[in-house]
């Protein structure tokens, strides 16, 4: 049976969606990129809730909720891009959903709507950072047509590398 999928922008009240997406997330896709120590503090249901609320209280960034048959499964955010070298494009923060619907077609839905968004708001760039370990995101964005551009950063002890899309 086909399960709809339904993707607004984010609203107050959601904070705590956001955080358990993202956090469950993490931990489904990143046990063998980060140390246990690591996972465990970015994890931290509380602090991921308190980060979102403000992100919600201060109306910053583009954030994103998709859900699937009513219940949060999907979460993006995209903002102007935080590196001062990388002015004037935009930055996909973040895609993260819960393993239990993965390959099942929702996160191509929502970067489709992220990159339309993105487009729409006079972007003729997107960028994002994805740690070079994560053989299946890079595979995801490559197959969006996001393209490694040689620049990689430590975060968190691992290698993140920064893919790049135009419009």
């Amino acid at each position: 049976m086909e399960m709809e999928a339904v993707i607004r922008k984010v609203q107050q009240g959601d904070a705590s969606k956001l955080a358990y997406i993202q956090t469950e997330s993490w931990k489904a896709a990143f046990t063998s990129i980060l140390d246990a120590e690591t996972l465990t503090k970015c994890t931290n249901i509380e602090r991921a809730t308190s980060m979102y609320q403000r992100l919600l209280d201060e109306n910053k960034g583009n954030g994103y909720l998709l859900t699937v048959d009513g219940k949060p499964h999907c979460i993006a955010y995209w903002d102007a891009a935080r590196d001062s070298e990388l002015v004037g494009k935009a930055e996909l923060i973040c895609i993260h959903s819960l393993s239990d619907n993965w390959h099942k077609g929702y996160g191509s839905q929502m970067m489709d709507r992220v990159l339309m968004d993105i487009k729409n708001s006079g972007y003729s760039e997107v960028v994002l950072w994805v740690f070079r370990d994560n053989l299946p995101a890079r595979a995801f964005y490559e197959k969006k047509g996001f393209a490694m551009t040689g620049i990689s950063k430590l975060a968190f002890d691992a290698e993140e590398v920064l893919y790049s899309k135009r419009l």
